[in-house]
């Protein structure tokens, strides 16, 4: 295994989870501060979501004109351009919502590419491992966005200051690490597009869909629902980073388990349990000492959904097909972000239990396609004849 470029698409990938986690919560308090509508907050919001979604369409073309570390460092020098000049840009909508488009585009190409490379990096033996540790750093730098939020202050150009810092160190972190050269197999190899990816692994599609949902929603309304249920705002918001302490603590143990046990089964398994908790979380609010250590399982098992379905897709696909059912995943987890809080935001309005109802429904249509998967992988077991 290549050690160096693991490093470095590792550290790559920990900066992008950095800046999303740093710059969502920012722009969403900066607009709101200075009288900005809902509409318009979401809207602006759900933009890096809808660049991460058209990156997925022109990685393809970017591969065919562009070597590795280059592409790499086009895509880190445009979330560097759109990161150093975000301040100005609160002056003018337009101007913030093209910057906002500009960082989902860049990450978007880098993340599709970064879980390919990883992939094709791993071994079958520490698949899980390897794939839990880039879902970790991910994860992990994601959750320090906020906190330097809460240190520092909206309105402290520290933040977007650090973050940029960041980028530079990334860029200069790809040039040492990736080497320049071309990976991907020519079109005619590719074996299915993105919308075929559905045919071919629709429980990972679903994998992917239930967690970009999960993560939006917990995100943006989980302290809202906990509060509507006598939860101080402060307790609510802590909901969301101890969901997200879980699913950032417990990668590395189910990429361990996942090297160990059958995968589908371990997939079908987070689940059933994210589901459960789904379905319970209504009583468990009334029960705070069960609901606190239950955050964390829903969070590990939610993170663990779409952990295991990259260390899958890994396992199935190779080549152009692998860089293909990545980019439908980045198309994917944007229409999970855009349409999760939308959707939970209407069921939050129908019923008072809306949201853990939406969480619980999206589990269990990821449940029953799981559950087929699982079974197409087990050896049929019919009974000899006498």
């Amino acid at each position: 295994m290549n050690m160096r470029l693991l490093a470095g698409l590792l550290f790559a990938v920990s900066v992008v989870g950095f800046s999303l986690g740093a710059t969502l919560p920012l722009v969403s308090l900066r607009l709101h501060e200075a009288g900005a509508g809902t509409l318009e907050i979401g809207m602006i919001s759900a933009i890096p979501a809808a660049g991460m979604m058209l990156s997925a369409f022109l990685v393809d073309a970017c591969c065919r004109y562009f070597k590795r570390r280059t592409l790499y460092l086009l895509c880190f020098s445009l979330c560097t351009l759109s990161i150093g000049l975000l301040e100005p840009a609160f002056a003018s909508l337009w101007w913030l919502a093209i910057l906002r488009l500009a960082l989902g585009l860049g990450m978007g190409i880098a993340i599709i590419l970064g879980e390919s490379w990883v992939n094709e990096l791993c071994q079958e033996h520490n698949r899980g491992k390897i794939m839990a540790l880039y879902a970790t750093s991910f994860t992990g730098f994601q959750v320090l966005g906020p906190a330097m939020l809460a240190m520092l202050g909206a309105h402290s150009p520290w933040i977007t200051g650090v973050v940029t810092a960041c980028y530079g160190l990334a860029l200069a972190c790809i040039v040492v690490t990736v080497p320049n050269d071309r990976v991907l197999h020519a079109e005619d190899d590719k074996s299915f597009g993105l919308a075929g990816f559905f045919r071919v692994a629709p429980a990972l599609c679903v994998a992917v869909l239930f967690f970009s949902f999960f993560d939006a929603v917990v995100l943006s309304l989980l302290p809202v629902y906990a509060s509507s249920h006598g939860f101080a705002v402060g307790v609510a918001a802590l909901m969301v980073t101890v969901v997200f302490a879980g699913d950032m603590l417990f990668q590395l143990p189910l990429g361990w388990l996942a090297d160990r046990v059958e995968r589908t089964g371990l997939h079908l398994a987070c689940g059933v349990v994210a589901m459960a908790i789904g379905i319970g979380l209504p009583w468990l609010l009334n029960m705070t000492w069960l609901l606190w250590p239950l955050l964390v399982v829903l969070g590990a098992v939610a993170g663990g959904i779409y952990t295991l379905a990259l260390v899958l897709i890994g396992q199935r696909f190779k080549g152009q097909d692998l860089v293909t059912a990545n980019a439908s995943v980045g198309l994917l987890w944007g229409v999970g972000s855009l349409v999760g809080p939308l959707i939970s935001g209407a069921a939050m309005d129908v019923a008072p239990h809306g949201l853990p109802m939406a969480l619980a429904l999206m589990a269990g249509l990821f449940v029953c396609f799981a559950r087929q998967s699982y079974r197409r992988e087990q050896p049929s077991c019919t009974p000899s004849e006498s």
